[in-house]
């Protein structure tokens, strides 16, 4: 029997919950499928870094290169650490070290959840660079506490990063639908953002068969309201597809759904999985945190991990949770009545597929 080795990093607030169900289903998903997953927790987060000042040890990274894959709840607790301690101590430094340049965060309605918008038609996937861009860490502070102190946050951006990370939407693209929208802000950042429409065009001349458009992020931000059927593939740098994403996450009913990938596409570093709704402290301990993009981004590592009937045999039970009502609403359902749903379904989803 095939097994894989994963790092569960439950993270705070409502990390623990939302991972909990997250691998209770994958187990028994694996289960059926007939292969194993076996973990390692690590208690890697705000309250550990309280306790010994650091979010992780400095073996960290070493620690989690051995796994076939990582899950991660949540990070952060702003009431009691400063969310760029947090973030620059745990989240940054993995998806760097094992090269996860690739975030992937798909965007649709699952049945029976009502967006925002008047359209359900849409299915955008958004693809944001992941390890550099604005979200580098270049730069530095002056004269602090002072009259004249001076902060300096320098975007880096390379070819290398840049040409993967498009390349790697122009092959997505090419699986889906054939359109790809390529997003910056050229007219004003004049060096960063005209150097990716560049590549962009120079790349677009190996892959005659992609439709590729220019965008910029304000306009983008405008379409993904009004038109969102329009797009399919969307690639924007680090900051720009932050920002996207979380709209995207609105648009398809909340971040309740939000599932995500930091895939290292060449596979030879763990790549990560987590849902991206943070670790909400106000909900946190209160049993009501919604499980479907934790358990979805586990859907998305078992796909990754090449386990796509399983992926399917995931998304399936929670189109079928949702569909019956189960879900749909903020707060309205318990963690668990949630996650019992869905193993609900997925245990009465055994016939073979093809």
């Amino acid at each position: 029997m095939k097994s894989y080795s994963i790092a569960l990093i439950p993270g705070d607030g409502i990390g623990p919950d939302v991972i909990s169900a997250a691998w209770e289903v994958l187990q028994a998903v694996a289960d059926i499928s007939g292969f194993s997953l076996k973990s390692t927790e690590f208690p890697w987060s705000c309250a550990f870094y309280k306790q010994t000042g650091a979010m992780m040890p400095a073996d960290g990274i070493e620690s989690l290169r051995g796994f076939d894959a990582i899950l991660l709840g949540a990070v952060g607790w702003p009431a009691e650490v400063p969310d760029s301690v947090s973030l620059h101590g745990l989240l940054l430094p993995i998806r760097k070290a094992f090269v996860q340049y690739a975030n992937i965060r798909p965007h649709r309605l699952l049945p029976g959840v009502q967006g925002p918008l008047k359209t359900e038609k849409f299915d955008i996937l958004c693809i944001r660079e992941n390890t550099e861009g604005e979200y580098s860490g270049a730069g530095g502070r002056v004269h602090q506490g002072t009259s004249d102190e001076v902060a300096v946050e320098t975007s880096i951006f390379t070819r290398t990063g840049v040409e993967r990370i498009l390349r790697f939407g122009f092959e997505q693209a090419r699986a889906r639908s054939g359109k790809l929208a390529s997003v910056t802000k050229s007219n004003a950042q004049k060096h960063s953002m005209v150097f990716w429409d560049e590549i962009s065009r120079q790349l677009g001349t190996e892959y005659p068969d992609v439709e590729v458009t220019s965008y910029h992020i304000d306009a983008m931000a405008a379409r993904m309201v009004m038109e969102p059927e329009t797009l399919d593939v969307v690639v924007a740098s680090n900051l720009f597809g932050d920002i996207l994403t979380d709209l995207g996450a609105a648009i398809q009913g909340g971040l309740g759904f939000a599932a995500s990938a930091n895939i290292n596409p060449v596979k030879n570093a763990p790549s990560m999985f987590e849902p991206v709704h943070g670790s909400a402290p106000d909900i946190a301990h209160l049993g009501i945190a919604n499980p479907i993009a934790a358990i979805w981004s586990g859907a998305m590592m078992l796909e990754h991990l090449g386990e796509g009937l399983a992926a399917e045999r995931i998304m399936t039970a929670l189109e079928e949770t949702t569909a019956n009502g189960i879900g749909t609403l903020p707060g309205r359902d318990r963690t668990k009545s949630i996650t019992a749903a869905i193993l609900e379904s997925v245990a009465g989803d055994q016939m073979p597929r093809r």
